[in-house]
């Protein structure tokens, strides 16, 4: 156990928390620590799942593209050196499993599934090419084959999602569950492109669709449970300390629920990274590119 303790505090700086001012130290996370105790006992790796990488926003006024950029390879980097990190305390090591989720809601954020293909291939691609040994991808190909994308949605919705009534209760009574449909509809809001109606009626439809995005992201996190039963859950987004998904931030950002596949990375003049709206990063820097295609911002330095 004071070897699961030290593993998990090389965790806690990275923590995306929902309550950054509650105190937060190995001991809070009891979950997390058995799990961990459990594959230093066996002396296995320590396998980690991260649910996520599941495709670029749609809106052109946050991204770069659909393509994984800059924002996506040092978000790898970083998890590749959390798990090498581990490593130097357990010998055995540590594994990451991304299971990119973009097919199981693709439908419900509007981003056509040949996009969420190529963003997954080439995510697998550039951990092939950064050498980053710890890590590894998995999704709905992985476990349905060549059926159908609405197929295979269907499937995995039948068998694994809450009830849509059960999930309004939650979302009534529990605060965690609120705050993650609030952030959701917010995304969604911000996210879809074309949409000819009133405001209000875009706020209701996102609402809706917020619902379904949380029933099929429920019923990923089940069925990679069930494929991994033992793994250490980590989550993109924001979890309460003693929560069961321990929230990991993958780069710096000013809002929590930031991620790189809905923003773009700002490199600074002293070498830190930001994630930003893309507009935003634009007013700050300029593009670069990366084998052709937009990567990234550089900041504009400032003369004083």
């Amino acid at each position: 156990m004071r070897l699961a303790a030290r593993v998990l505090a090389l965790l806690l700086p990275h923590r995306r928390a929902s309550d950054p001012g509650a105190q937060a130290r190995p001991e809070h996370f009891p979950l997390q620590l058995a799990r961990i105790a459990a594959f230093v006992r066996a002396g296995e790796p320590i396998l980690l799942t991260l649910p996520g990488f599941p495709c670029k926003s749609p809106n052109p006024a946050k991204v770069l593209g659909h393509l994984p950029d800059e924002g996506e390879r040092l978000s790898l980097t970083f998890l590749d050196g959390l798990c090498a990190a581990i490593g130097r305390l357990h010998s055995p090591g540590a594994r990451l499993l991304i299971c990119s989720d973009g097919h199981v809601f693709g439908d419900l954020i509007g981003v056509p599934d040949d996009h969420i293909d190529a963003y997954s291939d080439e995510l697998a691609a550039m951990i092939r090419r950064e050498g980053l040994g710890h890590l590894a991808t998995f999704d709905l190909r992985e476990v349905l084959g060549d059926l159908p994308h609405e197929d295979k949605r269907a499937r995995v919705h039948a068998r694994y999602a809450p009830s849509l009534e059960r999930l309004r209760e939650q979302v009534v009574g529990d605060e965690e569950t609120r705050r993650l449909y609030l952030g959701i509809t917010r995304f969604l809001v911000e996210d879809t492109a074309g949409f000819t109606g009133t405001r209000s009626a875009l706020q209701r439809d996102c609402r809706r669709r917020a619902y379904g995005v949380i029933q099929r992201s429920r019923a990923w996190g089940e069925l990679i449970a069930e494929r991994h039963p033992g793994a250490v859950r980590l989550s993109i987004h924001p979890q309460p300390v003693g929560a069961p998904k321990f929230g990991i931030r993958l780069l710096a950002a000013a809002d929590a629920w930031t991620t790189p596949w809905h923003s773009s990375a700002l490199h600074r003049p002293d070498d830190s990274w930001e994630l930003l709206r893309s507009e935003t990063a634009a007013r700050l820097g300029r593009p670069v590119l990366r084998e052709g295609r937009p990567s990234h911002f550089e900041a504009l330095r400032t003369e004083f």
